[in-house]
């Protein structure tokens, strides 16, 4: 269910609030009174309860003239209250997100464009690749690049080292790969788990290996399409954020298919980044709830 409300006229701090608990009585009106104690106006509003899990999620933007530890300290009490696992933050902030690339440009282009001409609440503080090939594009939008060729277990290990340290000294919130054609270690996954973003190619049905727009153009598929998830110890098996299905023609060229196929790539990526980035993606055990 989703509500939008008239915005305060008078100058005020715009934040988001993104809770999970436990589903009970009393907990919207417990927040609301909350929220107008801490003179705050609620401009949009998003809740859901999962019939399958029992818990109870809710996303609100909130107008508020006070300051953000006084805020904090009147949600608070509810928050215990209710045990919840909530998040404060300021509305349209620009989440820090690390981007990880091989040799496929087009979903690496879309985000770099789309953080530069301010439509996707993200800061690229660099790009990391196991192949040189998209230095030039991170630099034409003005990211920094780094080439780490990953040859073996002990390179791949080595960088995975460097991941890590890199993500905690850089303040890092979020990782993107974008088409990187590596597989993270399951220790690295489950470290920074609800944290990774991955873009899949889905088709009906599904063509694994390195060439899947060849095999579905000899099965003459359909439907094309890719999938944005959370990425997971299980190989492509996280909690899916996106997905997106174009329809193609007996008489579209394998080249047309990859054509095709690229562009749902980048799309459907973009848009789970750009959700994730606004506080619209909540997890569900193995699903996700999607407050769009």
């Amino acid at each position: 269910m989703a509500v939008k409300l008239e915005p305060m006229t008078s100058a005020a701090s715009h934040w988001v609030l993104t809770f999970v608990c436990d589903d009970k009585p009393g907990i919207v009106h417990a927040i609301s009174g909350a929220i107008l104690a801490a003179n705050g106006n609620i401009t949009e509003s998003h809740q859901f309860s999962s019939e399958d899990t029992g818990r109870f999620f809710m996303r609100l933007q909130i107008e508020a003239s006070s300051a953000r530890a006084d805020f904090e300290a009147a949600l608070k009490p509810i928050a215990e209250k209710y045990q919840m696992e909530w998040v404060l933050d300021e509305v349209g902030r620009r989440l820090k997100t690390l981007i990880l690339a091989s040799k496929a440009p087009h979903c690496l282009n879309d985000i770099l464009f789309r953080q530069r001409s301010g439509q996707l609440a993200v800061e690229v503080p660099a790009v990391f690749a196991n192949h040189p090939d998209l230095g030039s594009m991170a630099e034409f939008f003005g990211v920094p690049f780094e080439h780490h060729p990953i040859t073996d277990n002990g390179s791949k290990l080595a960088f995975e080292h460097m991941l890590r340290d890199y993500i905690k000294s850089a303040g890092v919130e979020l990782i993107v790969l974008a088409r990187f054609m590596q597989i993270l270690s399951p220790e690295f996954c489950a470290e920074f788990e609800g944290r990774i973003i991955n873009i899949h190619h889905s088709f009906l049905p599904g063509f694994k290996g390195a060439n899947p727009y060849a095999q579905a153009h000899a099965r003459g598929v359909k439907l094309i399409g890719a999938t944005a998830h959370f990425v997971t110890p299980d190989l492509d098996e996280g909690p899916i954020i996106e997905q997106n299905v174009v329809r193609v023609e007996h008489d579209d060229s394998k080249q047309r298919l990859v054509e095709i196929g690229q562009d749902v790539e980048s799309r459907t990526l973009t848009q789970a980044v750009s959700w994730f980035a606004e506080h619209r993606v909540l997890l569900d055990g193995d699903r996700t709830i999607i407050f769009s």
